[in-house]
């Protein structure tokens, strides 16, 4: 595998920009009640997704890693942090080597999809499915592919990461769907009462689930030894999503002997990365993928 060095305090600072915007289903979106048209980012927020893409950031040079990373902003479900969240850490990724896409998924709403509760779902798998099968267009490994959620696309990703078997998309060629690796960002994992983020709780499976949507959706609860590795990193004062979240599932992983690596921070609370240096919260983060196998870290 051809692997890349990292410089972080040299390419900080360089300009990264999208170089292409994937409409994920061009033959029109599945489980979709209403269409229309996306409007862009307001405030770096989307409040209204019809019409699911990837936003494709890749590295420049030629020393550059074949892994990539699928960027999965949070929001409660509610909205997407599309530019703090998404954006910023793909162009990081960018930055370091590292192929990035921004998805832009469906947020739940009964009177947009048929059934709310999978749209979000069927769009990250649509987006592992598209990237997979163009990896070589991208110059990437089609076995190097990971996905990366912060807070509510916590959940998501880590949804992604243990329902993988559970295709909820048309995928004639029978393309995996399973993510190579996984990176949590303060995650919503749990719809338990006792650990739940309730917003993200009711915007997914609505008021009143039944106990089997409830644990089916309880993603601590879907682990297998098939499970992809993982990097999980929360704020032990996050008051919001409480990092219980994380620790369940890790001790989850350990159990069934998936590889995991978990950084906790003392303090900073939910969406903590907005308050510390971008490198620096991603450093730890960059150390793991290279050593996990996936790119090359130069000091």
């Amino acid at each position: 595998m051809k692997k890349t060095s990292l410089f972080i305090l040299l390419l900080f600072c360089s300009t990264v920009n999208a170089q292409e915007v994937i409409d994920l289903y061009p033959d029109g979106v599945p489980n979709a009640k209403v269409t229309g048209t996306d409007q862009s980012p307001h405030n770096g927020l989307v409040r209204q997704v019809l019409n699911p893409t990837l936003e494709v950031y890749r590295p420049s040079g030629e020393d550059v890693s074949k892994a990539a990373v699928i960027v999965v902003p949070g929001g409660g479900y509610s909205v997407l942090v599309y530019n703090g969240e998404g954006v910023n850490t793909a162009k990081e990724f960018a930055r370091n080597g590292v192929t990035a896409f921004v998805l832009k998924y469906r947020l739940p709403h009964d009177t947009l999809q048929t059934n709310k509760t999978i749209a979000p779902l069927q769009d990250a798998q649509q987006a592992i499915k598209t990237v997979r099968e163009n990896a070589e267009k991208w110059n990437i490994s089609p076995d190097e592919i990971g996905i990366m959620g912060f807070s509510a696309g916590g959940h998501l990703a880590s949804t992604a990461a243990t329902h993988f078997k559970e295709s909820v998309i048309q995928n004639e060629n029978s393309t995996s769907l399973r993510p190579d690796f996984q990176i949590l960002v303060y995650p919503v994992i749990s719809m338990q009462d006792s650990l739940t983020h309730a917003d993200s709780k009711r915007k997914l499976l609505g008021e009143s689930p039944s106990k089997e949507m409830v644990d089916k959706y309880s993603n601590e609860l879907q682990i297998t030894e098939n499970t992809p590795l993982a990097y999980i990193t929360h704020a032990g004062d996050d008051d919001l999503v409480v990092v219980e979240n994380s620790l369940r599932y890790y001790k989850q992983l350990l159990k069934h002997q998936v590889p995991a690596e978990l950084h906790l921070y003392p303090e900073g609370g939910h969406g903590f990365i907005f308050r510390q240096p971008i490198d620096e919260w991603m450093h730890p983060l960059f150390r793991w993928l290279s050593n996990s196998g996936f790119i090359n870290v130069s000091e």
